[in-house]
């Protein structure tokens, strides 16, 4: 019971951790230094998507769930939920392509917005 209460813990930081990736850079319009935070996360993201390789945390969800002796037919409301989302039926390398160019699309045009200087709409004349 512990081991599967561990595995789904990690199932719901690896779905914490994606949507991190996907949209963290909006806290970065009001706290600036969080782009120090989010920057690394983003492109770990990235460099999994692209090189194909499997994030740490699903080895670690595994390691558990066999630990736990779960076979494919029990189920938990987080893992009913949240499996297909983070381990989706027919992902393939051109998937994975795809989702890397939205990390990369959202978090360019949120880090632009927030970054790029804007003239200010009104002009304060004094006198």
């Amino acid at each position: 019971m512990l081991y599967r209460f561990a595995a789904e813990a990690v199932l719901l930081l690896h779905f914490a951790f994606i949507a991190f990736v996907l949209v963290g850079a909006a806290p970065a319009a009001r706290w600036r230094w969080f782009s120090a935070v989010h920057l690394p996360a983003a492109a770990w993201g990235v460099f999994v998507e692209l090189s194909g390789r499997i994030c740490p945390l699903t080895y670690i969800e595994n390691f558990l769930r066999i630990k736990a002796g779960q076979s494919g037919y029990s189920e938990s409301f987080v893992e009913h939920y949240l499996l297909a989302i983070i381990y989706p039926a027919g992902l393939s390398r051109g998937i994975q392509f795809v989702l890397a160019a939205a990390v990369l699309l959202v978090n360019a045009a949120i880090y632009g917005w927030i970054f790029w200087p804007r003239k200010p709409r009104f002009e304060r004349r004094d006198g």
